[in-house]
């Protein structure tokens, strides 16, 4: 995915979870912030960002912030990136497919991607990963009751012919394996440990990374926790 116009700021504050203070060129610009998570490590005053021209010239704020610079590291911590990274790529990750279609609706659920390899009825859900630690990524940044769901949903479904996906799209490149947020979340953990064990396939990626795109890059080693 591309964004058409991007440019270097400095990230100044964040008064509340949807929006952020930056500056760029003696400049102070207020900017939308498309991530609900903390980002506490990410979003320090000082560090660099990239904002993205918001599509709608019109919004009250004019600017996305995208990405940050922490460290060696270019960060995308745009939530809506990974969904579109993976819709590009989908028959890399999960194989040739007849069907691919997003957004798509199971009773009361609703699931990422839903795709069909021949016979197979696929289900997937897409996390996206930002929260790095000396080379480890985590998921989540901070309790999600929305992505534990989707994750008991598809275990519960792999039991009912469906093959599932959860696919851990790291913002990023450069990492050496993923593990679940404990130290946030254990269910979570609990919950991807139980939806493997129901033959849930779950996979993590890097991300390639530049201030105005973002691709899939290599595929990531996932650690499982043990759970008494």
């Amino acid at each position: 995915m591309i964004y058409p116009r991007v440019q270097w700021a400095v990230f100044i504050r964040r008064p509340n979870r949807f929006i952020a203070d930056c500056k760029a060129d003696g400049e102070m610009l207020r900017c939308h912030v498309n991530n609900t998570g903390r980002c506490r490590e990410l979003l320090v005053s000082g560090h660099r960002v990239v904002l993205a021209a918001a599509a709608n010239p019109g919004r009250q704020t004019a600017w996305d912030l995208i990405a940050v610079q922490k460290g060696g590291l270019l960060i995308n911590i745009d939530s809506q990136a990974p969904n579109k990274v993976v819709w590009e790529f989908f028959p890399q990750i999960v194989g040739p497919c007849t069907l691919v279609r997003p957004e798509y609706r199971l009773g009361d659920s609703r699931f990422d991607f839903y795709a069909e390899k021949g016979r197979n009825r696929v289900l997937a859900e897409v996390k996206g990963v930002t929260l790095e630690d000396r080379g480890t990524v985590y998921f989540p940044d901070a309790p999600t009751v929305r992505g534990l769901k989707h994750v008991t949903e598809l275990t519960e479904l792999a039991g009912h012919g469906y093959e599932c996906w959860v696919i851990l799209l790291v913002q990023m490149e450069k990492a050496t394996h993923f593990e679940p947020n404990d130290r946030t979340m254990p269910a979570f953990g609990m919950a991807l440990n139980a939806a493997v064990r129901a033959g849930v396939h779950v996979v993590a990626y890097t991300c390639r990374t530049a201030p105005d795109r973002l691709a899939l890059g290599t595929p990531l080693p996932v650690v499982f926790h043990s759970y008494s």
